[in-house]
C-alpha cells in the first residue's frame, strides 16, 4: 500500500494540479487580509467575518471544489492508461487499492486547506486565539475527510464526476440546503460549520443555528465517510476493468 499512497501523492501533487489548488486556497486568504486592513477597528467586522467569508467562501466553495479536483481524478490516470486492470489482478484486496487513492487526496487537500484556514482566522479573527485557529484546522479536516470519500466514489462511478460534483456543491450545499431545512442533514457543509462552531463557541457564535450539534455532526460525517469509502471499494469489486 505504500508505494501506492507515494504514487498517488506525487499524481496529485503535480506542478499544474498544485498550483490550481493553491490559487484557490490563497484567495480566502488574500480576501481575509484585505478584509481586516479595511475594517481596522470596527467592531462589527468580528461578528460579519465568518458568514461571509470562512462560510460562503472558504468552507462552502473552495474547500469543496479543492478536494473535488483531487478526489475525482484519484483513479483517473489508472483508467486512463488501463493499467487499473494490473492493480485489481494483483491477490490484495480492493480496500487495499481504495485506501491509497482516498488518503492521497486527504493529505495533500488537507494540508493546503488546513493551512489556509489557519492563516485565515489568524489574520482576521485574532481575538479567537489558538481555539479558534484550531476549531478552523478540525473543521476543515472533517470536512475534506467526509468530501474526500463522496468525490472518490463519483470519480470511478462515471467519468462526468466533475459534473456530478458541481452540482452538489452549487444546487445541493449552497441553493437546497438554504431553502429546504431538512435538507442540511445531509450537507457536508453543515457537518463542518457544526464542528466549528462546537468547538470555539464563542468566535463562531453566528453558526449556532446549525441543524446538528458537534457530536452529531462527526457521527453523521464518519457514516458517511465510511458509507462512500465502501462503496467506492464496491464499485471496484464489480466494475468490469478494461
Amino acid at each position: 500500500m505504500g508505494p501506492l499512497l507515494d504514487l498517488s501523492i506525487r499524481q496529485m501533487a503535480g506542478r499544474k494540479r498544485l498550483a490550481i489548488i493553491l490559487i484557490l486556497a490563497a484567495i480566502p486568504v488574500g480576501l481575509a487580509i484585505l478584509l481586516s486592513q479595511l475594517a481596522g477597528d470596527d467592531p462589527g467586522f468580528a461578528d460579519g467575518f465568518p458568514q461571509t467569508v470562512v462560510d460562503g467562501l472558504f468552507i462552502g466553495v473552495i474547500l469543496p471544489i479543492v478536494v473535488m479536483t483531487l478526489a475525482t481524478g484519484a483513479f483517473g490516470n489508472e483508467l486512463e492508461d488501463r493499467t487499473l486492470n494490473v492493480l485489481v489482478l494483483k491477490p490484495i484486496p480492493r480496500y487495499a487499492i481504495v485506501l491509497p487513492k482516498f488518503l492521497a487526496s486527504v493529505i495533500v487537500a488537507g494540508i493546503v486547506l488546513a493551512v489556509a484556514a489557519g492563516l485565515i482566522v489568524l489574520i482576521a479573527l485574532t481575538d479567537g486565539g489558538f481555539r479558534a485557529v484550531l476549531a478552523a484546522v478540525v473543521a476543515v479536516a472533517v470536512g475534506v475527510i467526509t468530501y474526500a470519500a463522496l468525490f472518490t466514489w463519483a470519480g470511478i462511478m462515471t467519468n462526468k464526476a466533475l459534473g456530478f460534483a458541481l452540482v452538489y456543491v452549487f444546487l445541493w450545499e449552497q441553493f437546497l440546503t438554504r431553502v429546504i431545512r431538512g435538507a442540511r442533514y445531509f450537507s457536508i457543509r453543515e457537518y463542518t460549520l457544526a464542528i466549528l462552531n462546537g468547538i470555539d463557541e464563542d468566535t463562531f457564535e453566528v453558526f449556532s443555528s446549525r441543524v446538528l450539534g458537534m457530536p452529531a455532526a462527526l457521527v453523521a460525517a464518519a457514516v458517511v465517510t465510511v458509507l462512500f469509502f465502501g462503496l467506492t471499494v464496491r464499485r471496484l469489486q464489480r466494475m468490469d476493468v478494461p
